[in-house]
């Protein structure tokens, strides 16, 4: 879930290309599949909290796709639930839905949300494709879009970190071409995105270079923490690279043991990731987008949070003192309460 470099998939370390970088309620989303039918993915399993529930989504493939729900516990006779558009977030490298669980599920159902959580195929409890990768920025945005048609009912908005980020973006791209296109829709719309710490419209390549120029030792961390998977076997580098310094050691090897299960297969080919970028650009204002980053990330830098912004014509919002699993670190609250923020006023100019 990394970026940037987080990106789950440095290639080789060359001057080139230095870093080509489960119980089951009744509720139905697609065709549930029951946790104790099936073998759990991951090694270490991740417990759900209270409120959540995990179901298995059937894409169009047949694979299954994790979902964590937590659907919202605001209950105000006087507030219509409905006007709030539900919450999809998509995760990076290395992660899973498990990354939006452990704290931001709960936040925002309580603050009137319907939040789902997927976990990529490859990733999590995710079932994996035959091949060497996960799928491609298409293939994960239309088994997105797959789960928002059949299992959403409200436009959604859409929310995306690190590498997940540049999924969201490509899902941007491919709605706008499709709708002006006049073609069916494939992509259902959304009522706007979130980008965290995403990697760049261009890609990671930027990022690399600027690196190796300017911080060659962080860039030698970074490819050794996530191409190397470094990240799984050093705590300390594992902490230098998605945390804060004052997270506690114990939390930090809690959430390694989970990363370091959570990816069977690269989310994609690095080399046609590239050669498929930058994403296609899409007209201002055609839809609300967030574009969020970490004062303190170790993986996408001030200049690519900056180019994200420029990208979407707007303005960057930096969260101080948060390293770059935002939704993770001992700050997590603080990422939370801008993106609440954001949606409330979202929520505000929708009503008008």
């Amino acid at each position: 879930m990394a970026s940037l470099l987080s990106i789950h998939t440095l290639a080789p370390l060359t001057p080139k290309a230095f870093l080509r970088i489960k119980s089951v309620n009744n509720q139905r989303v697609g065709k549930p599949v029951s946790v104790l039918s099936r073998a759990s993915a991951m090694g270490v399993q991740y417990q759900l909290k209270e409120g959540q529930s995990r179901v298995f989504h059937v894409l169009p493939s047949g694979l299954n796709m994790e979902v964590i729900i937590q659907k919202s516990t605001r209950n105000d006779p006087n507030e219509d639930k409905s006007e709030n558009p539900p919450l999809v977030f998509v995760h990076g490298s290395f992660h899973a839905a498990w990354c939006w669980a452990e704290h931001w599920l709960s936040f925002f159902s309580q603050h009137g949300y319907d939040c789902y959580a997927v976990s990529l195929l490859a990733q999590g409890e995710s079932d994996s494709p035959a091949g060497k990768v996960a799928g491609s920025l298409q293939t994960h945005a239309n088994d997105i879009a797959d789960f928002i048609q059949k299992e959403v009912r409200l436009s959604p908005v859409l929310i995306g970190h690190s590498f997940g980020g540049l999924i969201v973006q490509s899902y941007l791209s491919d709605m706008r071409t499709e709708h002006s296109s006049g073609r069916d829709n494939l992509l259902p719309r959304l009522a706007g995105a979130v980008l965290i710490c995403s990697v760049p419209p261009s890609g990671n390549g930027g990022l690399v270079w600027r690196y190796l120029l300017s911080k060659p030792i962080a860039a030698f961390k970074v490819t050794l923490s996530l191409a190397a998977k470094a990240f799984s076997t050093s705590l300390p580098l594992c902490k230098e690279t998605f945390f804060s310094p004052e997270m506690e050691d114990h939390l930090v090897r809690r959430y390694q043991e989970l990363m370091k299960e959570s990816s069977r297969l690269p989310l994609f080919d690095l080399r046609k990731l590239n050669a498929s970028l930058p994403v296609p650009s899409i007209p201002r204002s055609t839809l609300q987008v967030l574009v969020l980053g970490a004062s303190d990330d170790f993986i996408v830098d001030d200049e690519g949070l900056n180019e994200t912004a420029r990208f979407y014509g707007v303005p960057p919002v930096c969260v101080k003192g948060v390293a770059h699993d935002m939704m993770l670190d001992c700050s997590w609250g603080k990422g939370a309460d801008m993106i609440l923020s954001w949606l409330n006023s979202l929520n505000k100019q929708n009503s008008m």
